[in-house]
């Protein structure tokens, strides 16, 4: 038996370019992990099996379709029991589900003893969620295609990072959906991912802040303006740069200390808020095993 932390992500900036002939939306985003994390404990077992306090029915549970789709491929006779304890939030935009798929094949591969190689890995994850390969090689990268063009880059610096998340959950499918309707008002800006990941590494936000957005954020702020609100009450209390992450609702903002990152934290009271930092290594991001 072993355990396996997996974390959550943040879109720096999110650039929809178009919609596919496969009916996926062509992206440019770069993506970073940050410390908050679920755990998945593995353990032998003749069948699979996923236990979980998470209200995620079955048939939607990534960690189970992982488990399936690895078996299957594969031809496995094993089984697995399966523990999922989550704090990463659902639907909230962090990649919650897709960095547990990801966890799950990195962990079966491992208690199956099969041998696959991270590219192989990538390959099934992309079958099982756009989100899912950047977990494969992050914790940070460039994401093209539909999520699954993954480049890997480096980043020496950390960031602090308050997330607060508002009661709500939203649909990725409809929030690419809504964006869609709006493509011709959306600003279009070039993103040199060099540039942007220098910015970053020099903490020079004023530059950030001219490279940061997400064409989802618009839509989406239009139906649920308590994002909007969460974004400038942060910016007001002290944050360098804020923006929703993914399809939302979840909203980031950068602070340049974590005194000033834990008094946000605790101003954005009643909403869910965590004060975390930006991952900059592969051992931090997938996290030594706890036996």
């Amino acid at each position: 038996m072993f355990t396996l932390k997996t974390p959550a992500k943040i879109n720096w900036f999110l650039s929809v370019l178009g919609k596919r002939e496969d009916g996926y939306h062509e992206i440019l985003s770069l993506m970073q992990s940050i410390a908050l994390y679920d755990r998945l404990t593995f353990e032998h077992s003749d069948r699979i099996e996923i236990k979980t306090d998470a209200d995620i029915p079955l048939d939607e549970n990534l960690v189970y379709k992982a488990a399936i789709l690895l078996k299957e491929k594969f031809s496995v006779k094993k089984g697995a029991v399966i523990t999922l304890n989550k704090e990463i939030p659902v639907s909230a935009g962090l990649g919650g589900g897709s960095s547990d798929a990801a966890c799950c094949l990195s962990g079966l591969n491992r208690l199956w003893e099969l041998g696959l190689k991270d590219e192989e890995l990538i390959k099934l994850g992309g079958m099982l969620g756009s989100d899912v390969p950047f977990f494969l090689k992050a914790p940070i990268a460039s994401v093209k295609g539909r999520g699954e063009i993954v480049t890997k880059l480096e980043a020496a610096s950390k960031h602090i990072i308050v997330i607060v998340k508002p009661v709500i959950g939203i649909s990725t499918k409809w929030a690419y959906s809504e964006m869609s309707k709006m493509l011709p008002e959306l600003t279009k800006r070039d993103n040199n991912i060099k540039l942007f990941c220098y910015a970053l590494e020099r903490q020079d936000f004023k530059s950030v802040v001219l490279m940061m957005k997400n064409d989802l954020e618009l839509p989406v702020m239009r139906k649920f303006r308590v994002i909007g609100e969460i974004k400038d009450r942060l910016l007001a209390i002290g944050a360098e740069a804020s923006l929703m992450s993914g399809s939302g609702p979840t909203v980031f903002g950068v602070f340049s200390s974590r005194e000033k990152a834990e008094d946000a934290a605790k101003a954005m009271k009643p909403y869910w808020s965590r004060v975390v930092e930006t991952i900059t290594t592969v051992q931090q991001n997938r996290g030594a095993a706890e036996q």
